[in-house]
């Protein structure tokens, strides 16, 4: 499992340190490919749940949700550079203080038994504090969702957790809500870009009411 906790952690940091965009969605499409196998690895193949999570979280975060930044991107006609308000560099530093804060910490964080690893949760809020980095320090509209997109997929570690306490109707719901909300901010970046010329979203803050 740390092998799977280690590729995620490096596909964070991909994103913090790249400024193409499509090969961030990419990483993003890596990172929820990576997390699709976890279900497998805490309940075994032969269990029903971990088979739903894995081809759910695989054909959403995987596939899907890519597809739709890949084609809010043709579409909106947006420039494949990130442009962070922090520089790569910067970021990438951030990064690292979250990671060995969060790490740090790991004698007052829960401890799991197996078949979890002792880094799991130290990996997951790593994995929840880069994505609130990326959210603040990211202008472009789209940017933001991969930041969104890194933040929940922490956050699906942390859910992975608890997968025998929920029913599988209500991790299909999570992993719906999410497409749902993906496909919503894909009309927005269209729409800001319609409006503006381009999507960054501190454009937003000009916006005044009309008489």
């Amino acid at each position: 499992m740390n092998w799977i906790l280690i590729g995620v952690l490096l596909s964070a940091f991909f994103i913090l340190g790249i400024s193409r965009l499509s090969a961030c969605i990419r990483a993003v499409a890596f990172q929820g490919a990576l997390l699709s196998v976890l279900p497998i690895f805490v309940k075994g193949w032969n269990d029903p749940h971990a088979l739903f999570l894995f081809g759910g979280t695989l054909i959403i975060k995987a596939m899907v949700i890519p597809s739709l930044l890949f084609r809010s991107i043709r579409e909106a006609t947006i420039r494949e550079e990130a442009e962070p308000i922090v520089s790569l560099h910067l970021s990438l530093l951030g990064g690292g203080g979250i990671m060995v804060a969060a790490f740090s910490s790991l004698n007052a964080l829960p401890h799991l038994a197996p078949p979890f690893s002792p880094l799991f949760i130290p990996a997951a809020l790593s994995i929840v504090l880069i994505g609130l980095f990326l959210l603040i320090s990211r202008t472009k509209a789209i940017s933001q969702v991969i930041g969104f997109l890194v933040l929940d997929n922490g956050i699906f570690l942390f859910g992975m957790t608890l997968v025998a306490e929920f029913p599988m109707t209500v991790e299909l719901g999570v992993l719906l809500d999410l497409l749902v909300g993906v496909f919503v901010m894909g009309i927005m970046i269209y729409h800001i870009n319609r409006t503006f010329d381009h999507i960054d979203t501190g454009a937003l803050a000009t916006l005044r009411d009309t008489e």
